[in-house]
C-alpha cells in the first residue's frame, strides 16, 4: 500500500485503488501496526487526476536523519575523497565499527518534494546526490514505512576536512523524499534494487543501481542507535546510507535531472539548481 502527501489530503493506494484518509499524515503514521490499520481502513473510492494536484513531501513537521558509511562502495568514496586530508582513516573505523555515522540532516520545510528542485552549493565544486533508502520510524522506533531519498552532498567540502560534514550535508534543499510512503506487510527484501539515473539535457549521464544486500548495517540497529538517546514525538525519517556514489570526475550542474527509483515504491524526481539569492 502507499499513501500520499497531497493538496487535497492523504491519499491510500490499495489494491489497485484511491481512498481519501481522515486526519493528517502524522496522525495517520504515527502508529503501531500501520499496515494492518490502512488494510482496515475503506470507504468511497475516489478518482484521482494526478496532473490536477501537488504531490508534497511525506513529511510534515517531521526531522530527516541520515546515516553514513553504510555501504562499502560510501566507505572506498569517503577514504578516496578525504585523503589529502588525512581523514581516511576516520570513514574505515566507522564502516567497521560497532557504532555507527548518523547525523542530522533537514527540518521538514528544508525538503525538496518530488518535482521541486534540489540545491546544489554555491561554494562547492564537487556536488553529488546520494539515493538512499529511506525509513519512516514512529514515536515509539518502530519502522512503519519506507521512501526514496536523496541526501545531496557537497564532497569537496567534506573532503577538504571530515569536520565539514554538517556544511557539505545541510543546507537548503539538501534532501528530497517521495513520491509516496511504502507500507508493505514485511520487511523490505534485501534484494530490494536501488537505480540512480542523472539526466542532462536528453542524455544520461550517470547511471547505476545497487541492492539493499550490499548494507553492513541493518535497519533495525540504525533506528535502534537513533532512538537511544532522542525522543521523536511525531517520528522520524532515516536515510540509510548510499551504495551509489559517481566517478571523482562527476559533479552535478544547474538543471540536470534526478531520478531515484525503489522497487516498490517508485521513482524520486528532481530538477537540480541553487538556491535563490537572499536579500537582507
Amino acid at each position: 500500500m502507499k499513501l500520499y502527501h497531497t493538496s487535497v489530503g492523504v491519499i491510500l493506494e490499495k489494491d489497485h485503488t484511491s481512498f481519501l484518509l481522515q486526519g493528517s499524515l502524522t496522525e495517520i503514521i504515527n502508529r503501531d501496526h500501520l499496515y494492518q490499520w490502512l488494510s482496515a481502513q475503506d470507504g468511497t473510492p475516489i478518482a484521482v487526476d494526478w496532473q490536477e494536484i501537488a504531490i508534497y513531501a511525506p513529511l510534515e513537521s517531521q526531522e530527516v536523519w541520515a546515516a553514513g558509511v553504510t555501504y562499502l562502495r560510501s566507505r572506498d568514496a569517503r577514504m578516496e575523497e578525504s585523503r589529502e586530508a588525512g581523514g581516511a582513516d576516520f570513514y574505515s573505523k566507522v564502516y567497521h565499527a560497532g557504532r555507527p555515522e548518523l547525523f542530522f540532516k533537514a527540518v521538514a520545510r528544508r525538503v525538496a518534494a518530488p518535482g521541486e528542485p534540489v540545491y546544489i552549493r554555491k561554494d562547492s565544486k564537487w556536488n553529488v546526490p546520494e539515493p538512499e533508502l529511506t525509513l519512516y520510524i514512529n514515536s515509539k522506533g518502530h519502522i512503519q514505512a519506507y521512501t526514496a531519498g536523496n541526501d545531496m552532498s557537497s564532497r569537496d567540502i567534506e573532503g577538504e576536512n571530515p569536520l565539514y560534514l554538517p556544511q557539505a550535508k545541510v543546507y537548503e534543499r539538501s534532501a528530497a523524499i517521495g513520491p509516496c510512503l511504502w507500507v508493505p506487510g514485511e520487511e523490505i527484501s534485501a534484494g530490494t534494487a536501488i537505480r540512480l539515473e542523472i539526466k542532462r539535457g536528453e542524455s544520461a549521464v550517470f547511471t547505476a543501481s545497487v541492492q539493499l544486500n550490499r548494507m553492513k548495517r541493518t535497519f533495525g540497529e540504525l533506528a535502534g542507535y537513533l532512538f537511544r538517546e532522542m525522543a521523536f514525538e511525531e517520528g522520524v525519517f532515516l536515510m540509510t546510507g548510499t551504495g551509489i556514489v559517481p566517478p571523482a570526475d562527476f559533479s552535478l550542474q544547474e538543471g540536470d535531472q534526478v531520478a531515484i527509483t525503489i522497487d516498490g515504491i517508485g521513482t524520486l524526481h528532481n530538477s537540480v539548481s541553487v538556491a535563490p539569492q537572499k536579500e537582507f
